[in-house]
């Protein structure tokens, strides 16, 4: 398989942590050279100085709050006026838990700004030049609730739905120009955002930390949950020259848990 990245210049969103670094671990393997999105700059330079760098690539990274996307978009204009990036991953944490009928309008629209609207400004940032070298990659880590809703993340089943029908809208208009834009859709992940989860879940059941684990674990034909690495892989594959067919599809990467096709 053509998973060389060697050239290829990535733009990796929510790689302070989690997915989004390891995504970005996993593309600078395979040589490509990483633009590290996410709010802390510390965390962004303590990642930046673990990439590789083993193909000659160089790396880098941006300060940026999905929270204002009118920022965003100046910051993303300086990004690309010297630079085409052939890859971008959107992945930004999700929305607070909790059910939907409780769910505050600024709730949704707090969400609904730092999913589908900075996807859509970070897109619109780096198509032209994934036009110019007829190369794109898009891919959105969104959420299995696109398939089968999760109880008790009203407001995240809801924009993720609005940001899946955003993709594969966007899939048909860029497949012509050999750009593929995809979703990875995680199950439960080992990380910070699933800790704040499991946490919701105890209080839920009344019960401790350690009985709500192994609750959500046993709902997972694997029994266990997913390590941010198992994600990145997927990523990387639809990042690589060998899906170059794959368009406009929902991955699940979830161990089996969502029950629908």
């Amino acid at each position: 398989m053509k998973l060389d990245l060697k050239g290829k210049n990535a733009l990796v969103c929510g790689s302070s942590a989690g997915i989004g670094k390891a995504t970005a671990h996993e593309l600078a393997n395979l040589g490509a050279s990483i633009t590290l999105v996410a709010r802390n700059e510390d965390k962004l330079n303590t990642v930046l100085e673990s990439l590789s760098t083993d193909n000659g690539q160089t790396h880098d990274y941006l300060v940026a709050d999905f929270s204002d996307f009118k920022t965003l978009k100046e910051t993303l204009a300086k990004a690309t006026a010297n630079k085409d990036f052939h890859i971008l991953l959107n992945n930004t944490g999700g929305p607070k838990a909790g059910p939907i009928f409780s769910a505050e309008i600024s709730e949704f629209e707090a969400a609904f700004t730092q999913h589908l609207k900075c996807n859509h400004i970070l897109a619109q940032a780096v198509i032209p030049g994934m036009k110019k070298a007829g190369y794109g990659r898009i891919i959105n880590v969104i959420s299995t609730s696109v398939k089968q809703p999760i109880e008790g993340l009203g407001v995240s089943n809801t924009i993720r739905g609005a940001v899946a029908n955003w993709s594969k809208t966007l899939a048909t208009e860029m497949g012509p120009f050999g750009i593929t834009v995809n979703n990875v859709l995680p199950g439960a992940t080992a990380t910070e955002r699933l800790d704040a989860i499991l946490h919701n879940v105890a209080k839920k059941i009344d019960g401790t930390f350690d009985e709500a684990n192994k609750m959500m674990q046993n709902v997972v034909p694997a029994k266990r949950f997913a390590e941010p690495e198992e994600i990145a892989y997927a990523i990387a594959f639809l990042a690589s020259p060998s899906a170059s067919y794959i368009n406009g599809i929902n991955l699940p990467v979830d161990g089996g848990r969502t029950k629908s096709l």
